[in-house]
């Protein structure tokens, strides 16, 4: 096993080399017909929720934002399962899709988030076919159950039907450190940032070089990624930003598009794990071409 894995590594430095010389040659091609789009305009109380409810009164609220009706419903402010009040200082939206194996988890860790301040949870069912929306029934959640046409459909679904001032996405495989809130609050406000992330753990051997790179490699960019995973922004920027776009490989798009307006950077400690599973099953060249196909993409996206 270890022989396969210094093979699949010398390939995936092979197959990097590729990658960055192809991304480059499109970044190239955009830059030099002018199509830089960094003027333009992309088209504190009580501990939170996401606890699992005690009694059938605390059942959660569940919008079907594929009918109209349930769409243009806007709920009150504040934690879910209360008579509201103030706004809620985050909101965590957690997209998922047939997540029946890794939400729970999710899930729990942010239940157990320790922090006093107020937060909400609202789940992205996309449609699912498992046993996802009957999981996030058991949480004092926020269920909006939409049409799973995309993850980043998911977040930006998510989004419209959150409260709080500031917008934290998580992805469904990706477990919160226990002072993941307090930690990301403070160091947005003592940095004076827009949007921020952090690093973060994967679990397996294969993925240790896809979490180097996130770790390592993002941050030091004049334009820092921001993983889909554990994407932290103000709701009054992501909502002037436009929000998540509709093209390939959306967070690192999003990402760098605020990235030429607004304050970004990454979190010096671990506070995410996230499971690398596409690693996993795809292996680290798979899963760069796969990266690559979509950043190609979304780059001739842009341009066209």
């Amino acid at each position: 096993m270890a022989d396969g894995i210094v093979v699949e590594l010398l390939a995936f430095g092979v197959v990097g080399v590729a990658a960055v010389v192809a991304v480059g040659v499109v970044a190239l091609v955009v830059a030099v017909l002018g199509h830089d789009r960094g003027s333009a305009r992309h088209p504190f109380e009580r501990r939170g929720s996401a606890q699992r409810p005690t009694d059938v009164g605390e059942a959660p609220v569940i919008v079907d934002a594929t009918n109209p009706q349930d769409r243009s419903v806007q709920l009150p402010s504040g934690r879910t399962g209360e008579s509201m009040g103030a706004a809620p200082t985050v909101s965590i939206v957690i997209p998922a899709r047939n997540e029946a194996d890794y939400l729970p988890d999710c899930l729990d860790s942010v239940a157990a988030l320790d922090t006093e301040y107020d937060y909400e949870t609202i789940v992205v069912d996309g449609d699912s076919d498992d046993r996802t929306p009957k999981i996030a029934r058991e949480y004092d959640v926020r269920l909006v159950e939409g049409p799973g046409e995309s993850i980043g459909g998911g977040r930006a679904l998510g989004a419209e039907h959150a409260h709080g001032q500031w917008l934290s996405f998580v992805d469904a495989d990706t477990v919160l450190h226990p002072d993941f809130l307090d930690e990301m609050l403070a160091f947005v406000e003592a940095e004076d940032l827009d949007a921020a992330t952090s690093r973060c753990r994967m679990d397996g051997l294969r993925p240790k070089l896809m979490q180097a790179t996130i770790n390592r490699v993002f941050p030091r960019l004049r334009r820092p990624i921001l993983p889909g995973f554990n994407f932290f922004i103000g709701r009054e920027v992501y909502e002037a930003a436009g929000g998540f776009p509709e093209v390939p490989n959306e967070d690192t798009a999003f990402s760098r598009h605020l990235a030429r307006e607004y304050d970004t950077a990454y979190h010096p400690d671990v506070l995410v794990e996230t499971s690398g599973r596409r690693i996993h099953r795809w292996g680290l060249t798979g899963t760069l071409v796969h990266y690559l196909r979509l950043d190609v993409g979304r780059l001739m996206a842009e341009f066209r």
